[in-house]
């Protein structure tokens, strides 16, 4: 097996924030950001860059309170990513628009963002994102009921005794990673604890819901006006396929949102498909994006 190619990070200032920004490749090859999902790391994307055939930089943040970049310790607004997003394209490609993948929760951001500002994307990779089911408004006040309970209490954090414990868990809930891969994520996708335990590395805050409801109209509207091209790649046994197993007219007509659309299915995957099939994953982005 071929060793990880290296990422290198930075640290840089974002609307009041330090966030870490890891680097692969070369500063001068054709540039392409990776943004993660919920509960994960930019380290997640190390298969997929180390299975990509040509030469990219590949981009890639630790959102607001995930991994290196800097944790609030309180609940977050989930809009405050679409602003993250603005100012991180804003220093890395202030002239241009931007080549991007994103996966789950870094597929909703990408792709609200991009149809709010169409001029700043070129093309869009949604990895394994379709939006979530819809929410009636008579869900409005326990929605908010629950976050406010959850605002008075302390938000734990799940530990583990050690990385070797840690990889562990990972592989019983993922039968589909390696040994190997799930040592990398355990070391490189957790924080070490100041008694010694390992953690994954996001702030325990993220797992409160938000009060506001999911609204699929706004964000398929939001599609709607996206002018990139849009590759959307599900895995055959990932999110979007379960959610919306009874449901596969509300599939088509959320796909019918995207102007400029192509799909690719990535076999034997569950959501996480950068981790279980990062070779078809790396083929299928390069197929679709153009190079300078």
């Amino acid at each position: 097996m071929k060793p990880n190619l290296p990422s290198r990070c930075e640290q840089l200032p974002i609307r009041g924030l330090r966030y870490n920004v890891r680097h692969w490749g070369a500063p001068d090859a054709p540039v392409v950001f990776f943004l993660h999902g919920w509960m994960d790391a930019s380290a997640t994307f190390q298969f997929v860059v180390d299975a990509l055939a040509q030469d990219w930089h590949v981009i890639a943040p630790d959102w607001r309170g995930y991994g290196d970049s800097e944790w609030l310790g309180r609940a977050y607004w989930f809009p405050d990513y679409y602003g993250d997003l603005d100012a991180l394209l804003a220093h890395y490609s202030p002239d241009r628009p931007a080549r991007i993948v994103g996966h789950s929760m870094g597929a909703a951001i990408s792709s609200i963002y991009a149809g709010a500002r169409p001029e700043r994307v070129s093309q869009l990779v949604m990895m394994d994102f379709l939006g979530l089911t819809t929410t009636q408004p008579d869900e409005a006040p326990s929605h908010i009921t629950h976050w406010l309970e959850e605002l008075r209490s302390e938000q734990p954090v799940r530990a583990y005794p050690d990385h070797d414990a840690f990889a562990r868990r990972l592989g019983q809930v993922n039968p589909r990673l390696t040994e190997a891969r799930a040592a990398f994520l355990a070391r490189n996708v957790s924080r070490q604890l100041p008694e010694g335990k390992v953690s994954m590395a996001a702030d325990p805050w993220h797992r409160v819901a938000s009060p506001v409801r999911y609204q699929s109209e706004d964000a398929m509207a939001c599609w709607r006006a996206i002018q990139a091209p849009v590759l959307m790649m599900l895995a055959d046994q990932g999110y979007v396929v379960n959610r919306f197993k009874d449901q596969p007219d509300e599939i088509e007509r959320r796909l019918a949102c995207f102007a400029t659309i192509e799909r690719a299915t990535i076999m034997d995957a569950g959501h996480n498909v950068q981790h279980d099939q990062p070779e078809q994953v790396a083929a299928a982005i390069e197929a679709f994006l153009r190079r300078d």
